[in-house]
């Protein structure tokens, strides 16, 4: 029985392209930077928990602090298609977090309202503005090796 060399051909996102880049895995370091930021966005939601956020925007900082634990875990621990579903719903979910906060810097929907002086926006701002390009650059990156396979 022989196996397959990882590499190019790999059918593992996390693996594939290794051979071309010296042995570097591009991919995983994508896929830590993403999780990375997604913990990142999660912990921010739970800070602002306990800083002030009570009530009905608690409990929704409170599910976005979960999402972001969730999210990151599978986007270290999925594979193959799993890992695409991943890559796209954390891109999903960061960059829906972060037009919220921005329709609530401007717009105000639902009567909820920030100012750029209130405790960890523009941190927040920061952090999911380049959560959302390593998404999106990560999640491009999982497609195009699945086309590569």
């Amino acid at each position: 029985m022989t196996t397959k060399a990882e590499g190019p051909g790999s059918r593992d996102p996390a693996t594939a392209g290794a051979a071309g880049h010296g042995g570097q895995r591009t991919p995983i370091v994508w896929q830590v930077l993403s999780a990375l930021l997604l913990l990142a966005m999660g912990g921010i939601h739970l800070a602002l928990i306990f800083q002030w956020a009570s009530g009905l925007l608690g409990v929704l900082f409170g599910l976005n602090a979960i999402g972001g634990l969730v999210l990151a875990i599978a986007m270290l621990a999925a594979r193959r298609r799993l890992l695409r579903l991943a890559s796209s719903l954390s891109l999903l979910f960061m960059a829906g977090t972060l037009l919220a906060l921005v329709l609530a810097l401007t717009a105000g929907p639902f009567g909820i309202t920030e100012r750029l002086s209130t405790p960890l926006v523009v941190p927040t701002l920061v952090v999911e503005s380049i959560g959302t390009v390593v998404l999106a650059i990560t999640t491009a990156l999982m497609f195009r090796m699945r086309r590569e396979d």
